[in-house]
């Protein structure tokens, strides 16, 4: 009977999977028989105003790179779905082909195709220096010299950058932080495409910024393809066609003042350049100076976050009702909300909210950095020690109040270290999320280990290798904690350790000693 049973529900379940495999099979087939139908996957970072933003009433993607890939897309028969993505993900997804073209503002550099294809110019463009206005020391590229300076990461604004003699360079996911950054009075200037930073003067609320000199450069943005993309003819042929049509120049007075330029079939920066190699041994100093910068945002954070934990769980266990309620509501919003967002609340919104009041408010990086993490790690922490010290049997503190023990001497003398040899497992495991979690600090352009894989792909375009570089320095410093960890919790082990001086006092001594 039960043979039978089993045979009968193994056919069911085949017929099931057939059936699934059909309905996967005629889903897919005719999307490659009707190639001209096929849906176009197009990247951009939505922050690069006003070429890609989000519009704050739908939620959509909306630019006017936007609306020119869809007039391309509408032109060659092929639906567009928009993907957002970070700037500096752009090339290594057209690399891996998860991507069928990406528009964003993307400057058409020989190094770049080196790697990926182009379409022909769509945009002209150049950089342009932004500073705040009352700043009359820097008036061209050369009064750069030794001055802070914010970019984007991966843009030809970075890579300018770049050549500015004692600079230091603050590099940022989007323009908008960048720009911000100059308002907090953290950086002195911002290299950025004019339009873009022009468009935050005009139109955002980041008054205060001025353009000053000339254009560093003469740039044309292009459509990245993957190298070989057999939509490079398709869209090239639909592009031409929308400004002999008139549709290019609807769209570009939509977004911008004037007439549109005359543009080239070809970039000019096609005509010279090379792709710059992955230099190892470079690669490893970066990666190692990043390596000591989070090690160091590691420590600092996790022993303020300890000292804060351990002083709100003493909160949390408090006969005082108005104490623990209010440590309550520490403990829940910081565990509640993601570590980016008070990361960017602190560094970014703070000073904002301070300046808007009239008040000259400003944090180093390293301190918003660490305070943002030991904020987040002490709430865990707070509930582990909670726990750990709940979890003593109550007799204990009673056997200690019979001995004339005080509560802070119980708690010192009898409670605390055995709840510590408790939680020492979970400390071990928030130590070592909070290895990883640094890298978080990278949006406020921290450069750390991940930061300086990203500043290295964003120059290499070598992803695979290079993220694979980081992931092992990760592994390392990740396994050597979890290593140290588990020797602490043999050391604080007595039982443990008695069991081994016990097994090594009964072992024999060697002949002849």
């Amino acid at each position: 009977m039960f043979r039978k049973l089993s045979s009968r529900w193994l056919k069911r379940i085949g017929a099931l999977w057939l059936g699934c495999l059909l309905v996967l099979a005629l889903g897919y087939f005719p999307s490659q028989a009707q190639d001209s139908a096929a849906v176009w996957e197009v990247g951009t970072e939505p922050t690069f105003p006003p070429f890609e933003m989000k519009d704050e009433a739908t939620g959509n993607v909306i630019g006017f790179d936007i609306d020119l890939i869809n007039a391309i897309g509408e032109a060659a028969g092929h639906p567009v779905k928009i993907i957002s993505l970070p700037f500096d993900g752009l090339i290594p997804s057209l690399q891996s082909k998860t991507l069928d073209a990406a528009i964003s503002g993307m400057t058409i550099t020989a190094e770049r195709a080196q790697t990926i294809d182009f379409s022909r110019p769509y945009f002209e463009a150049g950089l342009a220096i932004a500073v705040v206005e009352g700043n009359d020391s820097i008036q061209s590229f050369e009064d750069l010299k030794g001055k802070r300076i914010a970019v984007q990461i991966g843009t030809t604004g970075a890579e300018k950058a770049k050549e500015v003699e004692g600079a230091t360079i603050s590099t940022f996911d989007g323009a908008p932080l960048a720009l911000q950054e100059l308002l907090n009075g953290r950086v002195d200037a911002v290299v950025n495409d004019l339009p873009v930073t022009l468009y935050a003067i005009n139109e955002a609320n980041l008054k205060g910024i001025k353009i000053v000199g000339e254009l560093l450069t003469e740039e044309y943005y292009g459509i990245a393809l993957p190298k070989g993309s057999e939509n490079l003819a398709t869209i090239n042929a639909a592009l031409g066609e929308l400004i002999e049509n008139g549709t290019y120049a609807e769209i570009f007075g939509k977004w911008f003042a004037g007439e549109p330029p005359d543009l080239p079939e070809i970039a000019p920066a096609l005509s010279s350049g090379t792709a710059s190699g992955l230099d190892w041994g470079l690669l490893f100093r970066n990666l190692m100076r990043g390596a000591w910068v989070t090690i160091m945002l590691t420590f600092f954070s996790f022993l303020f976050g300890l000292i804060g934990g351990s002083l709100v769980a003493f909160a949390l266990i408090s006969p005082f009702k108005p104490l623990r309620w209010l440590c309550r509501v520490y403990v829940d919003f910081f565990r509640g909300t993601p570590m980016l967002v008070q990361l960017f609340m602190i560094y970014f919104g703070i000073p904002a909210l301070f300046q808007g009041l009239g008040f000259d408010v400003s944090f180093n990086r390293f301190f918003a950095a660490v305070l943002a993490l030991s904020l987040n790690v002490a709430a865990y922490l707070a509930e582990i020690l909670r726990g750990g010290i709940q979890s003593i049997d109550r007799g204990q503190w009673e056997a200690a109040e019979s001995l004339a023990m005080n509560p802070i001497e119980t708690m010192r003398y009898v409670v605390f270290p055995q709840a510590f040899r408790r939680i020492l497992p979970p400390l071990g495991n928030e130590f070592i999320t909070l290895i990883k979690d640094t890298s978080l600090a990278a949006v406020i352009g921290f450069e750390e280990l991940f930061r300086e894989g990203q500043l290295t792909v964003a120059t290499t375009y070598r992803a695979f290798e290079v993220y694979l570089a980081v992931a092992i320095v990760y592994l390392v410093m990740t396994s050597i904690a979890s290593m140290v960890f588990k020797r602490l919790e043999a050391y604080m082990d007595p039982i443990g350790r008695s069991e081994k001086q016990r097994k090594a006092a009964a072992k024999p001594a060697p002949l002849g000693a």
